[in-house]
């Protein structure tokens, strides 16, 4: 059984990465306009491609020198090893992966939303939506493929090969090793995004000042070209800096469980490795779950109620991932489990789970009623600015802290 898992769940990353390639694919192949339309999508991909590649570029440069000093830290620590080095290597190239087919759909779907907004809102949203899907399947597919894979790797270099225990140093070494995966995305998606960030408000500023202050156009106007640089920064920094970002957020997540996992004392069907596969087993079922999700994000011909429907997707995907989990949990982890001496049970397991489901679902809530349009927040500094900028600021400033509360109060809670 142990054996089956563990090959199963880098087939479920695969599986994530197919759809993706399935989703992107059927975009592309919309219409993308006329000419004039396919021309400036065409100068604001490769605007953003010749960012990334300077980008990574200078990347590869602290990757190289980062991987060595790792390399060489882990000759002195007797759970570790130079193989982290490795390890790092990979999550950075990975990391910059998602980036880049968030980025490289997002210059695709674009022009193609465009078009189909002349037709009506439904095909607008069906390609827009599928747009965003792939950046969404392509993050958790190369997080559960490359950590899934990986984990397998060092399982059974530093455990397997050298006749290792699950609960002994060699385990742990393997842990320890697998860290460096996240270590390499998240680094990557402190730059991506920062670096990403940068450019861009400095090509939405420097366009405005053009355009605004001294040429007396309006913002994003078609006359001045300085609005393609501010697209093109609307690209590496809010889809590519944000696809490296959730990777490196959601290989983080899935680790820190899999060291809490490492230190559980279990006895079960898969030689005491259940703590350490379960999260990983969940977060290859939820991309099953997220895709039958997406496929429920749809609205009538005659609707035009676009957040319903996207709550739809969203809130399905949630209910059956939750779902899904309790009955992984009774399957793979023993009843009674000892973590540093403390005892629980499995149904203990999935109340945290079911907690934490709760409080990101209410997290979302919260997080829509200050945010959406038609909603009292919203509202509010709408009528705010009826008086001028200074009370817009100052009820925007206001609301933003306002929204803060609840959040902090939820997550307190739920802890």
């Amino acid at each position: 059984m142990q054996s089956i898992v563990l090959y199963l769940i880098p087939v479920l990353g695969l599986f994530g990465l197919i759809v993706m390639w399935f989703k992107s694919s059927w975009v592309t192949r919309q219409p993308a306009g006329d000419e004039n339309m396919t021309q400036l999508a065409g100068y604001i991909a490769e605007g953003a491609m010749a960012f990334l590649k300077a980008e990574w570029k200078v990347l590869s440069y602290f990757v190289v020198v980062a991987g060595a000093l790792l390399a060489w830290s882990g000759t002195l620590v007797p759970t570790s090893s130079p193989a982290i080095a490795i390890s790092f290597v990979i999550g950075a190239v990975f990391s910059a992966t998602a980036g880049y087919f968030g980025m490289n759909i997002a210059t695709k779907a674009n022009v193609r939303t465009t078009q189909a907004a002349r037709t009506d809102l439904k095909s607008a949203l069906k390609v827009a939506f599928t747009g965003g899907t792939v950046m969404g399947l392509g993050v958790a597919g190369l997080a559960v493929l490359g950590l899934s894979g990986l984990f397998l790797v060092l399982y059974n270099v530093f455990v397997v090969n050298t006749g290792g225990s699950v609960n002994g140093v060699e385990m742990e070494k393997a842990i320890e090793v697998l860290a460096g995966f996240s270590l390499g995305a998240e680094s990557i998606a402190l730059f991506a995004r920062v670096g990403g960030g940068i450019y861009t408000k400095a090509a939405d500023v420097g366009a405005d000042l053009v355009g605004k202050v001294e040429a007396g156009i309006p913002e994003d106007d078609v006359r001045n070209p300085a609005t393609i640089a501010d697209n093109v920064g609307d690209n590496v920094g809010d889809v590519a800096g944000m696809g490296a970002d959730l990777f490196g957020s959601y290989v983080a997540t899935i680790l820190a469980t899999m060291v809490l996992g490492r230190e559980i004392i279990v006895n079960d069907n898969f030689g005491g490795m259940s703590p350490l596969l379960l999260p990983m087993v969940i977060a290859g079922i939820g991309i099953i779950f997220s895709v039958i999700g997406c496929s429920l994000v749809r609205i009538a011909d005659d609707k035009d109620d676009v957040q319903t429907a996207l709550n739809i997707g969203n809130w399905s995907s949630v209910v059956l991932t939750t779902i899904a989990c309790y009955f992984l949990v009774m399957w793979m982890l023993p009843e009674n489990m000892t973590l540093r001496g403390h005892n629980f049970t499995n149904m203990g397991v999935f109340m945290a789970i079911l907690v934490g489901s709760v409080v990101g679902a209410l997290m979302s809530v919260v997080t829509e009623f200050y945010t959406a349009m038609g909603k009292r927040p919203v509202n509010s500094i709408v009528q705010q600015s009826d008086t001028g900028a200074a009370t817009n600021i100052i009820g925007g400033l206001s609301v933003g802290m306002e929204s803060t509360l609840v959040p902090t109060l939820i997550l307190a809670a739920g802890i």
